[in-house]
């Protein structure tokens, strides 16, 4: 996400009754509801994670340990846990 300088995209008045309320400081504006995109769908990385943790989930059923499979990935031992969690809810 990038910023826009509001003196390029926004008429003057709209600007200073915007300052009335904030002044100075930085706004998030959010997307129209129509126009906001899910989690990774610009990237692909809801399909690595996925496929990531499908094999964590395979290595586990097949006697690797959470500590191993924690090492392995650089994630932490909770995390492992979640994704088996989640893995095995899913099936």
């Amino acid at each position: 996400m990038g910023y826009k300088n509001a003196i390029f995209v926004l008429p003057d008045n709209l600007i200073a009754a915007i300052q009335q309320h904030i002044d100075g400081e930085y706004l998030y504006i959010p997307r129209k509801m129509e126009n906001k995109k899910a989690w990774g769908e610009l990237k692909d990385s809801k399909q690595i994670y996925s496929q990531r943790n499908a094999i964590i989930f395979e290595e586990y059923k097949c006697g690797i340990t959470v500590e191993e499979l924690a090492n392995k990935y650089f994630l932490s031992p909770k995390t492992v846990y979640k994704i088996l969690s989640n893995m095995k809810n899913n099936k």
